[in-house]
């Protein structure tokens, strides 16, 4: 069992279950009332968010087929594409927390970066 792996696919899972349910009862809570120019992109953005959810919840799945399966050959190759993808997520967090410089959200105040590295770490260690 690659407990690396296994690590990553927890936190995957975790931050699954808080995106749909927290994240989403978050971002109902500031939607606006009548600017439709507003409503349209506020949906816009709750229809983006939850597409995330989908690929975190797919990554977890792959994951834990990993950690409980051999899939073969391709397993070492699948695993650092997968850690790619999280060192991309953790440097456009970072690059779009700089970019729209607001004084509350630092990078200490949002600190899915350095999770979303970790685990790119993990994965390609594990790899």
């Amino acid at each position: 069992m690659n407990i690396s792996v296994l690590i990553v696919a927890i936190i995957t899972l975790i931050a699954f279950v808080a995106h749909v349910f927290g994240g989403t009862r978050e971002t109902a809570a500031i939607a606006p009332k009548e600017d439709d120019r507003l409503v349209v992109s506020w949906v816009q953005a709750m229809c983006a968010f939850q597409m995330l959810a989908v690929d975190l919840l797919a990554l977890a799945l792959l994951l834990f087929a990993i950690v409980f399966w051999d899939l073969g050959p391709g397993e070492s190759m699948i695993l650092q594409l997968a850690s790619a993808l999280y060192f991309l997520w953790g440097i456009v967090w970072v690059v779009q927390v700089l970019w729209l410089k607001r004084p509350s959200a630092t990078l200490l105040r949002l600190p899915h970066w350095m999770i979303w590295l970790l685990c790119s770490g993990l994965l390609f260690f594990g790899s």
